[in-house]
């Protein structure tokens, strides 16, 4: 799987930020506009380089990595966007016009894929501050990238993942995070709040137990 800079130039606004069924549905409910970026699943098919660093016993049930995801064309999507952020310039400009015409209001970084290093975190602080209007929101298994920042965007909500190689990090009395349950009477009995078909109960900060029901 090949691509040349004049594919990740030749990108569409809507090949960047796209929009699943779950999405579509709470933004018409809500009257939101929520759109997502996602890349390749753990790792790029054509570098070899992982994407999910800290994944460790979610790789096994890793709903990005089976379904329509491993169609080819969608592989392709993905990986096309993963590239793209290694190109710190051409991925900012992308994005920022992306969301422009997009008119988002809300983005989800990652529906697949995480974050991969601290410069690629540093690009994504930098396009958030752009538009202090829009809420951006991501769930990641790679807190401790994280931590070693002071600051983060006061638009940005962060919700960190159990089953990472660094659970050992996350404080669930404390932090605001996610857990998937085979399904919902054990998700409610554990104390969560059941975001699987809402993302928006997600980045409410008042939710600190985000339950997900696996597919």
């Amino acid at each position: 799987m090949n691509f040349t800079k004049t594919d990740l130039i030749e990108l569409k606004h809507t090949q960047i930020l796209t929009q699943n069924a779950k999405m579509k549905k709470t933004s018409k409910e809500t009257k939101t506009r929520i759109f997502n970026f996602g890349i390749t699943a753990y790792k790029s098919h054509s570098t070899g380089r992982i994407t999910c660093p800290f994944a460790d016993s979610c790789v096994s049930v890793c709903y990005a990595a089976k379904g329509t995801y491993v169609w080819t064309n969608t592989k392709a999507a993905y990986e096309r966007r993963y590239l793209l952020t290694k190109d710190t310039y051409l991925f900012k400009s992308k994005i920022t016009d992306a969301i422009k015409r997009r008119k988002a209001t809300h983005i989800r970084i990652h529906d697949s894929g995480d974050f991969y290093s601290k410069s690629y975190i540093y690009n994504w602080f930098d396009i958030m501050k752009r538009f202090p209007q829009i809420t951006f929101y991501a769930y990641t298994k790679s807190k401790v990238i994280f931590d070693t920042f002071k600051d983060k965007p006061t638009n940005f909500v962060l919700i960190y993942s159990l089953g990472s190689k660094r659970d050992d990090l996350i404080n669930v009395n404390e932090h605001r995070h996610a857990k998937i349950f085979k399904n919902e009477v054990e998700l409610l009995k554990a104390g969560y709040i059941n975001a699987s078909d809402n993302d928006l109960i997600a980045i409410n900060k008042g939710n600190k137990k985000i339950g997900l029901i696996i597919h």
